[in-house]
């Protein structure tokens, strides 16, 4: 597949990156001008631009692809617009290019507590989180709400805590979020990922990942 990946030079987006080069598809990584991102390979392509802001610089990345994937998130407590801010330019970006496959990482606290959650992670862990990070739920709460209402063709990945480390064995849940879940893998993450673009049953919907 041709695929484009934005964020290509953060812990998931990088992930996606090299499991999909691994696989045998067409990348092409956009990341920001400046950017730390030194990956070689024949089958990668490497774009960059000033900033996720603005949708016109970004069509010429996705013009063409089966498929776009978005590892882009916050990476401080304080980067409270940057998801829905650059997922924004990006479905503008595929709207003007007719491309519809489209993936994107939120979180867990963006989702509604699951039936069969434990009592520490409903009454204890996701509420304190949703308090302490409150700005950076609710811009991936408007970045959800913004893909939803899109064109395209989309799949919302949820994962909790992320940590470091292989893929490994991990548990899905298709339209809502996995149960007793306190932690994934980023490259769990990126490998769900890339499994939802072959599977039918994911397009527009969330789907919860977790350990």
């Amino acid at each position: 597949m041709k695929l484009t990946v934005f964020g290509a030079s953060g812990g998931i987006g990088g992930l996606i990156v090299r499991q999909a080069l691994d696989a045998g598809h067409d990348v092409t990584a956009v990341v920001r001008t400046g950017a730390a991102f030194d990956l070689r390979h024949a089958g990668l392509d490497v774009v960059r631009v000033p900033g996720l802001t603005d949708s016109d610089p970004l069509q010429e990345a996705v013009h063409g692809r089966d498929a776009v994937l978005s590892g882009v998130g916050p990476r401080s407590p304080r980067a409270v617009t940057v998801a829905s801010t650059a997922t924004r330019a990006i479905l503008g970006a595929l709207a003007a290019t007719g491309v519809r496959r489209f993936v994107a990482v939120s979180a867990v606290p963006v989702g509604p507590v699951p039936p069969g959650e434990s009592f520490v992670n409903r009454r204890l862990l996701i509420p304190l989180l949703g308090t302490l990070l409150r700005g950076i739920y609710g811009d991936l709460a408007v970045m959800e709400r913004e893909i939803q209402a899109s064109g395209t063709d989309w799949t919302i990945v949820r994962p909790p805590r992320l940590v470091n480390g292989p893929v490994g064995t991990y548990r899905t849940t298709v339209g809502g979020n996995v149960p007793r879940g306190r932690s994934t893998t980023r490259a769990a993450v990126a490998d769900l990922m890339l499994r939802t673009l072959t599977d039918p049953a994911t397009v527009r919907q969330a789907v919860g990942v977790a350990r």
